[in-house]
Order: C-alpha cells, then structure tokens, then sequence
C-alpha cells in the first residue's frame, strides 16, 4: 500500500468531517447567541427592544443606556468591590490551594491523611445557610469585605486538583533539592510552583469566576451598601427595572421629543444594558487563561 492510498479520505470520512464542523459551528452559534441577543438589544431603540423586535440586527443603534447605567448611584462603588474581591480573594485561594495541595503530597506531614480526608469530607457535608451565618456574625465578618474572602480562601476541590497535579511532577526533584539543603518553603516557592502554572490557572478561572459572579453572600451577610457587590446590584437592578428605568427618565428632564423617544430607558434596556456590563469582563479575562484550562484539567484530573 502506497503512501498516498494510506492519506486517502475515505466518501465517509469526508461526510464525518463535514457533520462534525456543522455540529460545532452551530454548537458555537449556540452558545454565543444569548451573549450576541443581549448586546443588540443594548445598543437598539429601547422602543423596538421593548416589543421584541431586535433579534438578529441592531436597529437605530444608540449608546445612551451605557451612560444611563453608569450613571446610576452605586455602581462605581460595587464595581470596586467586585474587582478586589475577584482579585485578592483569588490570588489568595491560588496560594492556598498550591500550599496545601503540595503539603497534602508530602510523606512526613503529620497525620497527612487524616487532614487530608478532614477537607474532603468537607465537599459532601453542609451545616446550612443559618448556621454558617452564626458563624460569620460570631467572627465578626457580617458587613465587612472580608466575608467575600476568607470563607472561599480553602476550597477541597480545588486543593484536590493541585494535589494530583505535583504527584505527577517527578519526585527527584524535590528529593535533588533536599539534599542541596533546601527547606520545604524554598522547594516549594522554587521548585513546585513555578511547575504548576497550568493547574494554577485552572484554579484561578474557576475561583475569579466564582469571586466574580457571587451574589447570595451579600444577600446573607451584608446590609451596609458601600459594600454591595456589582452582582448583587444586578440582582437588584432586574428586580427593580421598572422604577430605574422612571428613576433615568426624570433624571433626564420631563418632556421626550420623537427623537428622544427611540433612547428612553426601558425596564428591558437596563436589563440587557446592565447584564453586558456584568458580563464582559469576565468574558474577556477568560480566553487568556484558556491554553493553560484545557492542560490544568486534563493533568490535575489524571495522576501521569
């Protein structure tokens, strides 16, 4: 059998290959639709948006609902709230679960597997929502920032993930650094981090993203509103889409000639506008750490 015969595409080849892009294309299209929806109906007459009618093209595009929104009292302020607790509760959740996850591989760890199977156990047992507030108020941590942080810092699942991703790093070179006199700070900050950039990222996205979207702790814990998060808002803001969409209207004068008709806030143009606003930012952090996704998964899921 020649070279060429071994390349040749079969008749049924050729119709998989062209199912499968079919499938993905319209897979793809699937998914971004929703996205695509919201943004036309965003930058459309709010006239037209309101009665359904933008569903595939943009219509008498305008920006105004953009300034409307973010003109709105608090949302500078939530915003602020989200990105430093996405940030710091991130990077600090990252260290945990790096830390912990290399610890949990070391044979001399005291009683290793019993605080290993101690944080686990923890995945499939919950006190509840009443209890878990107890403990926040009795912490002190009820109206402050911190209670968007120090709960989420240790995560089992995660630690889980880092944990079989270092056994699967070649034990000679912790054991190489050890006998250079290496300490288990310096091994692990030299050695184990700097090699699990992949599984880190993974742990990253699932935590920024968790951070990011997390509503129902300022639901529980927080009443002071200088520190409502940008989601919690967006809670708000759909409940609420009525009255904000008069509230814009009398900012903006009494009488609406024809033209100022079409740019008139509705309650569907702040629910769309304020849903892209919420969403884009995440929806752009995603794809940088997407090459280091699939790796992290398939490595910290399968011990190599």
């Amino acid at each position: 059998m020649t070279e060429i015969e071994k390349n040749e595409v079969t008749p049924g080849e050729r119709v998989f290959r062209v199912f499968n892009i079919l499938f993905f294309v319209l897979f793809t299209v699937v998914c971004l639709y929703p996205f695509y929806y919201l943004f036309i109906n965003s930058i459309s007459s709010n006239t037209l948006s309101a009665n359904g009618e933008i569903n595939w093209l943009p219509k008498s595009i305008h920006w105004s609902n953009y300034t409307a929104v973010l003109g709105l009292e608090g949302l500078s302020t939530a915003t602020l709230i989200s990105v430093a607790r996405t940030v710091l509760g991130t990077a600090l959740t990252v260290m945990a679960s790096a830390f912990l996850g290399f610890m949990f591989t070391q044979p001399n760890l005291w009683h290793r597997k019993f605080w290993y199977r101690f944080i686990v156990i923890t995945m499939y047992f919950n006190a509840g929502i009443i209890p878990m507030f107890i403990t926040m108020k009795n912490l002190g941590l009820t109206n402050t920032f911190w209670v968007y942080v120090l709960p989420a810092i240790v995560q089992p699942f995660n630690i889980i993930l880092v944990k079989t991703f270092i056994e699967s790093i070649p034990r000679s070179l912790q054991e190489a650094a050890e006998i250079d006199g290496a300490g288990i700070v310096t091994i692990f900050f030299k050695i184990i981090l700097p090699s699990c950039t992949p599984i880190l990222a993974t742990v990253a996205i699932f935590s920024a993203v968790g951070q990011w979207n997390s509503f129902q702790d300022t639901l529980i814990y927080i009443t002071d509103q200088k520190l409502y998060s940008l989601q919690y808002l967006l809670y708000q803001y759909i409940n609420q889409a009525s009255s904000l969409a008069s509230a814009v209207k009398n900012s903006t004068g009494g009488a609406l000639n024809m033209a100022a008709l079409a740019t008139q806030q509705t309650p569907t143009s702040i629910r769309m506008t304020v849903s892209i606003i919420v969403v884009l930012p995440i929806m752009f952090i995603y794809p940088l750490f997407q090459r280091y996704f699939v790796k992290g998964m398939f490595l910290g899921a399968v011990k190599g």
